[in-house]
């Protein structure tokens, strides 16, 4: 569909809500290991994590990430269905590649932080030095070096095809770009960075659901 000779992104509805909930629980999920299981001076010692604040807040991250995954991989699979056969089979493939190997690496993030949860029993008891540094380091190397450079690649494409077929508006294709430029650079040196991916995340399904609700009444207009 066109408007004012612009083509204009048509997705269900169904799409702009799952890209929303999506980056939703997934920056609660990325906000609560954070807390949970700290870097830096915080993280030196595994006593700290005796707390069970720590130890909740982990359960609740680990009890977010499946849904997080689940409603990612429905975006994906509605965005793929409507744009990814307008595009050439390099950028589909690499769009939905990067789409599922990010999923498998967040969920490989999350049982890497479930085993440095395990390894703390008996409640009430640090758990060895050795083992903490190792779950802890597995843990925020699948979630910021492998999982971070998956969304940046999974960014980058989606704002390349935004681009070349001219469903997506020029602020958000440069924010798209921006934002893979940032999760490559920084996530795996920057505490948090990581959190610019569901921003954007949010900010495109926002987009989707406001194109959507404006086709509904000029599709009932024209009927």
């Amino acid at each position: 569909m066109q408007q004012n000779g612009q083509p204009v992104l048509e997705t269900p509805r169904a799409a702009g809500l799952a890209g929303v909930v999506f980056a939703l629980l997934l920056a609660a999920a990325i906000v609560l290991v954070r807390l949970g299981i700290p870097e830096g001076v915080d993280a030196v010692t595994a006593q700290g994590f005796t707390d069970s604040g720590r130890r909740d807040a982990v359960r609740t991250a680990l009890a977010l990430i499946p849904f997080a995954g689940i409603f990612f991989l429905w975006f994906l699979g509605v965005m793929r269905a409507h744009i990814g056969e307008g595009e050439d089979k390099f950028l589909a493939t690499v769009f939905l590649g990067s789409g599922l190997v990010f999923t498998a690496t967040l969920f490989g993030a999350a049982a890497a932080a479930g085993a440095v949860l395990s390894i703390g029993h008996p409640p009430g008891t640090a758990p060895e030095l050795s083992s903490w540094d190792f779950g802890r380091h597995l843990a925020y190397s699948l979630l910021t070096e492998f999982a971070m450079r998956m969304a940046a690649v999974f960014a980058c494409s989606m704002s390349v095809i935004g681009h070349r077929l001219g469903v997506l508006p020029r602020p958000l294709t440069i924010l798209g770009f921006l934002t893979a430029l940032a999760l490559v650079v920084l996530a795996s040196n920057v505490p948090w960075a990581e959190l610019v991916f569901p921003a954007w995340s949010l900010a495109l399904s926002v987009y989707i659901l406001r194109e959507s609700g404006r086709a509904r009444p000029r599709t009932a207009a024209n009927a």
